[in-house]
């Protein structure tokens, strides 16, 4: 199969989604362009700051991004590019665009809070409490995870004697000097957009000559060379300020800017998938079909059985819960205009997903080296395969080696942008499990008020998140596919049961839900088989076999308890409509 083809067909097919179905949501669920949002009623110049939809674009789509649509894509692809494909489209239409869409303009109609508060709304306090200690543990992960990775990337490689390795260590040396720099850059364009009242055009093109620069710098002079425990109490360290500082001076701008990084990626990947494709080469050597179990297994690992495992690896790239919580954390708090949502959550989503058709046909590409087992990690696969298309366009062979650098760092970078929102929005999540609707920290006593705290909240969330990220992340890290699909079950659930009780069409949310809550529970009661055996056989690893075992089974009994008290809500609320 041709790239070119499955790649311009996609696109079309997004836009066309975008155009149609997108606007009959709009239209259905009742998005009112001259309704204030909360980043106006609620403004307190911290969290709550209306942004300009460019920026608040760029912030969206850079936390929700990351590498997910990479990685998903290229690990399916064992099954075969039309499932993946098609995952992609009717999954990222009618499943992930929905349900961010769904997410935000929910949180948006609830004072910019999280779906802890829209599902007490909708369902009750119980719910509420069950959904956050479950968004916050899954969040607590991703920060342990992104931390290490972010760290990973930026640490020094020593000889035996305990000299720094130079010439090993230059790639993440020039990625952190690079990182470091960027946030500079970042703070001074918050600065000059939100304090000096620069005009946006003018200041995203400085901005983006400013990253130009950054990365010529940290490609030629990178003088910071540090171990892994050092970087990951820096790292802990920063997520802790960013956290708490005002969206306005690192968040909106730092996102935004780097929204521009991902934009070019994209862009270079197209004219490279394009211009292969019409100098006679792109042919997507990957199977249309290979079966509904993962023979191929390039890691050595099987992912298994087609359903779950497609439904669950291609997370962000089709639907992923985490998803929800960044539209319900932070993004609803600074949305200027309601009519914002749309190109925000529901495009934000699309994008998404035309960058892992992308991913799709970059594994397609250098589908021989990818089944054999010898370029196997997704972000190495992504790079080599859009760079060696780029190479192949007449005149562009001397580009290669500089794209596939570039592609490499930029997937690097997003890594940090995902951390610091995350971080953020364990804060949220935090502080919400000790108030009721409508209260703040300054509003209650004694121990929730302490708890509630962002500064408690936010050393909490950092000294959880970094302590796992030290000790063993890794080890509780497979159960995360499950848990982020099974959020994005509950978020399905939760705007359903809200837009019912308005009296709004909530019908379009009822078999995404479904069929999200039966992939994730099919996927988690594999996972405690798995973990059975692993402990009947004994061995090394035993004891964590045992600890995922029972995350296993607690995660069941609440997709279990929540899906029961959704159904019963829905079921009241079409009762109640019929008596009407």
């Amino acid at each position: 199969m041709n790239g070119v083809l499955v790649l311009l067909a996609g696109i079309a097919i997004l836009v066309i989604a975008y155009v149609t179905y997108g606007k009959w949501l709009a239209d259905q669920w009742g998005v009112d362009p001259a309704k204030e949002t909360p980043s106006h009623t609620e403004e307190d110049g911290v969290d709550y700051v209306p942004a300009k939809t460019p920026v608040l674009l760029g912030h969206h789509f850079s936390s929700i991004a990351g590498a997910g649509p990479i990685n998903g894509p290229i690990q399916a692809a064992v099954f075969g590019w039309v499932p993946v494909l098609l995952w992609i489209l009717i999954g990222g239409i009618f499943f992930g665009a929905v349900h961010d869409f769904g997410a935000l303009f929910a949180s948006v109609r609830h004072k910019g809070a999280s779906l802890g508060e829209v599902i007490s709304n909708a369902m009750g306090k119980k719910a509420k409490k069950l959904f956050l200690v479950f968004a916050y543990l899954t969040l607590i992960l991703v920060v342990a995870a992104f931390a290490s990775i972010v760290a990973n990337t930026f640490t020094a490689t020593y000889t035996e004697s305990g000299a720094v390795d130079i010439a090993a260590s230059s790639a993440n040396a020039t990625t952190a000097m690079i990182s470091i720099l960027f946030i500079v850059v970042a703070i001074a364009f918050g600065f000059l957009v939100y304090r000096r009242n620069a005009g946006i055009g003018v200041s995203t093109i400085v901005g983006v000559v400013a990253i130009i620069l950054c990365m010529v710098i940290g490609l030629n002079w990178h003088p910071i060379y540090l171990n892994g425990t050092t970087w990951m109490v820096i790292i802990g360290i920063y997520i802790l300020v960013a956290s708490v500082a005002p969206v306005w001076i690192l968040l909106q701008p730092r996102d935004y800017l780097s929204s521009f990084l991902l934009y070019f990626m994209m862009i270079v990947a197209i004219v490279g998938i394009v211009g292969c494709g019409l100098a006679g080469g792109g042919v997507m050597d990957i199977p249309a079909f290979t079966g509904f179990v993962d023979t191929v297994a390039p890691t050595g690992a099987s992912l298994g059985y087609m359903f779950p495992a497609l439904f669950v690896t291609i997370a962000c790239g089709a639907i992923s819960g985490f998803h929800s919580l960044v539209g319900s954390g932070t993004t609803s708090k600074q949305l200027d205009n309601e009519k914002d949502a749309r190109p925000i959550a529901y495009g934000g989503m699309l994008i998404e997903c035309a960058l892992a058709i992308i991913s799709l046909c970059a594994v397609g590409y250098i589908w021989s080296s990818y089944s054999a087992g010898e370029t196997v990690t997704p972000t190495i696969v992504f790079a080599t395969g859009i760079s060696k298309m780029l190479g192949s366009i007449p005149g562009f062979a001397a580009t290669e080696k500089v794209a596939y650098t570039l592609l490499v760092l930029t997937v690097s970078v997003f890594c940090l942008t995902s951390l610091d929102t995350a971080t953020r929005l364990s804060r949220y999540m935090f502080q919400e499990f000790w108030l009721d609707e409508g209260e703040t920290y300054k509003d209650v006593t004694g121990y929730k008020k302490v708890l509630s705290n962002p500064y408690v909240a936010t050393i909490v969330s950092v000294v959880l998140g970094i302590g796992l990220g030290v000790t063993g992340y890794a080890n509780i890290w497979p159960l995360f596919g499950a848990a982020n699909q099974l959020l994005a079950a509950l978020g399905l659930l939760t705007v359903a049961a809200w837009l019912g009780k308005i009296g709004r069409n909530n019908k379009m949310f009822l078999f995404p839900m479904a069929f999200m809550l039966v992939v994730t529970i099919t996927s988690l009661i594999f996972t405690l088989k798995n973990n059975f055996e692993a402990i009947s056989a004994g061995g090394e690893g035993v004891a964590w076999s045992y600890v995922r075992a029972i995350i296993c089974a607690l995660l069941i009994v609440l997709a279990v308890i929540l899906a029961v008290d959704g159904v019963k809500t829905l079921m009241a609320q079409q009762k109640e409509k019929q008596t009407a």
